[in-house]
């Protein structure tokens, strides 16, 4: 049998390396192949999916820090964590936050499957686009389970496909087609890395199959919501209060 930890290991440094190589272009590409959708995407979660109770909130697989600093926009008052295990990308977002409040986000180089924090810290837990990436999603699932506050919320924004008659075919194709020849132009990626996206979105689970993950890791209340014809969804659900 595989080892299986070597294996999400080996994964893990591959994620990490090619996440690296396009950091410097990583903001700029998503704005051109969205067509700058993500950006509504991002503030649409921050007003559909607040922080239900008091407390700080956590933006795991952070990246360049986009939504983290869309939620410092909506609740200025909050502290708020973003973590992420690939360095070149939080450095991207600590350009972008210097000019901000110094402390109002504070950048973390973590993994998702083993955050530094305690048991029952967060009144929200947020994850844009990177649940995919994590070499064990479920495990994942779990470990922002293990540090949410009783009572908080989860938030997942994922890429998924859409099944509209004929928007979806076309999606499929420029999705499969043309987004990793104009993102591998621009990024000049030596992994492939946007090879890699269309992929992962291709055989990650979605809608009810992924809510049943998000329940399995001890999240309740879980519900999906669409985005511009199914290319996004917004996931959201709640930790038992009485749960401590």
């Amino acid at each position: 049998m595989p080892d299986l930890g070597k294996l999400r290991e080996k994964q893990g440094k591959d994620i990490r390396r090619m996440f690296s190589g396009i950091a410097p272009n990583y903001d700029f590409l998503n704005r051109l192949l969205s067509a700058r959708i993500d950006v509504s995407w991002r503030e649409k979660t921050v007003r559909l999916a607040p922080p239900p109770i008091d407390g700080p909130l956590l933006d795991v697989c952070t990246g360049t820090g986009d939504l983290a600093l869309a939620y410092l926009r909506k609740h200025p008052g909050r502290k708020i964590f973003g973590t992420d295990f690939c360095r070149p990308m939080l450095e991207q977002a600590l350009k972008k936050s210097s000019w901000k409040t110094a402390s109002a986000v504070e950048f973390l180089e973590a993994d998702t499957l083993a955050l530094p924090f305690p048991e029952n810290q967060f009144a929200l837990i947020s994850v844009a686009f990177g649940l995919r990436n994590t070499q064990d999603p479920l495990l994942a699932l779990q470990e922002m389970h293990r540090v949410a506050r009783p009572g908080g919320r989860l938030a997942i924004l994922e890429f998924s496909m859409p099944n509209w008659p004929v928007a979806g075919p076309l999606y499929r194709w420029y999705f499969r087609t043309v987004l990793p020849k104009v993102g591998q132009w621009f990024s000049k990626s030596s992994d492939a890395a946007y090879d890699y996206l269309p992929q992962s979105v291709r055989d990650f689970p979605q809608d009810e199959a992924l809510a049943d993950w998000i329940r399995q890791a001890g999240w309740q209340s879980v519900e999906f919501r669409p985005f511009t014809l199914g290319i996004a969804t917004l996931y959201t659900a709640l930790k038992p209060s009485g749960i401590v």
